[in-house]
């Protein structure tokens, strides 16, 4: 693609996305911003709630993973996803719901004390503005190579425009803008990967039934892995992941449960929740599907490329139709940017009612604590790119993901033993347990192979630094001569 259609492309998507965070943003006060009011349909949240959870590196991460050998194994985990999304409809909205609360890690104050609320509001701070930033980072980076490096610009600028339009869209709008932002991500996600497939297929002289048989015979297509426990794809590990993945990264994740308690109550809650969590499982399946027809395609073809790359060096490749470029770019951007608005919606909320304390002063000072905590974590988050960008380092980008996946896992246990078990603990030193939980981890998973007999930690690892936390909350439970 030639750099003059990427910016036609990506601009005419900033415009629909500034249009619908204008328009959403009419009449927003406080509680508009942080859940909308609570008065969004159940089933736009739903259709919000299927591409919420992907951002720009998923877009191009789960086509790219069918041959790395994952094969099509990451739909054991989606099944998981399913299961814990009843879970969160089932146990978690309901106690959120009756606690009416802005914040979920509220609920940590309400059952521990001060130390717990701030310590998994702090946990969230770190992963998400790591998580976002980095997110974010590899599609500044996509765009510089298409775009702004032959034009000649820096890549400063490239940040500072990308930064200024998540910013623009969810400043006054909020949840309610990322809602309707999230919904057209999904719509342009699905629509773009079904074209893309359609095209590729054309370009091969498959009909569907063709299609179908190439993904079948190929070697990419497996899905179930029972043979090996040490093997990273086995069942049960991708499975139970899957489930405390999803209830850990999203029934307890701030950025994704605002949409969620955006919702008029509990029960259209659990609608939109059991709902988004059914259609997932036919999307993901149609990325995996993706995949494999790319691998096929790129052997006849002699592409190089693997991983990550393999779908940005067919669709931008010039092998394809034009079209199929620019709906990758589409998919690309609107996964990015609607994830990062989405991030940044949240880490205002949890830092202006979680960290700082905010809202006793009254709706307008409320307000204007609001924006600017928003104006100065998009400068954070500016930063933290422009920070990846100079370190210039894959490295960094793994260390940044392993931090995130570590730091739910204290989370995960501190709301797990705080609705399973009644008892109250010694609330100043949760802290110091949440610490030590991933401690323990990072020591297990670096000598695993040599102290387990060659087993290697997966995505399981979560599960481990959870059941950590709780008991080092059993051990810091109040008996009677402390209370």
């Amino acid at each position: 693609m030639t750099p003059l259609a990427v910016i036609l492309t990506v601009a005419a998507y900033f415009t629909a996305m500034l249009a619908i965070g204008w328009f959403t943003s009419k009449g927003t006060d406080n509680q508009g911003f942080f859940n909308g009011g609570r008065k969004a349909p159940w089933w736009i949240v739903a259709i919000a709630m299927i591409g919420a959870p992907m951002s720009g590196v998923t877009y191009v991460s789960v086509p790219g993973m069918v041959g790395t050998g994952a094969a099509m194994g990451y739909m054991q985990m989606v099944a998981g996803f399913f299961v814990g999304y009843l879970l969160i409809a089932y146990v978690l909205t309901p106690v959120f719901f009756k606690m009416n609360m802005v914040s979920i890690y509220q609920y940590l104050e309400d059952r521990f004390g001060a130390a717990s609320h701030k310590t998994g509001a702090w946990f969230f701070f770190i992963s998400k503005i790591l998580g976002a930033a980095v997110r974010l980072y590899l599609v500044c980076v996509t765009l510089q190579l298409m775009v702004f490096a032959p034009l000649g610009l820096p890549f400063i600028l490239n940040v500072v425009i990308s930064i200024a339009i998540v910013l623009l869209y969810t400043f006054r709008g909020g949840v309610k803008s990322v809602i309707w932002n999230d919904t057209l991500k999904t719509v342009c996600m699905v629509v773009s990967i079904v074209l893309a497939i359609v095209f590729i297929a054309r370009d091969m002289g498959l009909d569907f039934k063709g299609v179908a048989a190439t993904i079948r015979d190929s070697s990419y297509s497996r899905i179930f892995f029972f043979d090996d426990i040490d093997h990273p794809e086995y069942f049960w590990k991708q499975f139970l992941a899957g489930i405390f993945t999803v209830v850990a990264m999203t029934g307890l994740d701030q950025d994704l449960m605002q949409r969620t308690l955006a919702s008029k109550n509990a029960k259209e809650s659990r609608k939109n929740l059991i709902t988004s969590g059914l259609l997932q499982i036919p999307v993901i399946f149609m990325f995996l599907c993706l995949g494999v027809l790319l691998y096929v395609f790129a052997a006849q073809r002699g592409i190089e490329g693997s991983g990550d790359s393999i779908f940005p060096a067919v669709a931008t490749g010039g092998y394809l139709p034009a079209a199929v470029g620019v709906l990758f770019v589409i998919g690309l951007v609107s996964c990015a940017y609607s994830a990062g608005g989405s991030a940044l919606t949240a880490l205002t909320t949890s830092f202006t009612v979680d960290i700082l304390g905010a809202g006793k002063e009254g709706e307008e000072k409320l307000a204007a604590t609001r924006k600017k905590v928003h104006l100065v974590m998009a400068i954070l988050m500016g930063l933290v790119i422009m920070a990846f960008y100079l370190l210039n380092t894959k490295s960094a980008i793994d260390a940044v993901y392993k931090l995130a996946s570590y730091t739910y896992g204290p989370i995960l246990g501190m709301f797990a033993f705080g609705i399973f078990c009644k008892k109250p603990v010694r609330d100043r030193w949760v802290p110091l347990v949440a610490v030590a939980a991933p401690v323990i981890c990072l020591v297990l998973q670096s000598n695993s192979e040599r102290w387990f007999g060659g087993y290697k930690f997966s995505y399981e690892l979560i599960l481990i630094n959870a059941l950590l936390t709780v008991l080092g909350l059993l051990a810091l439970i109040k008996r009677k001569k402390d209370e």
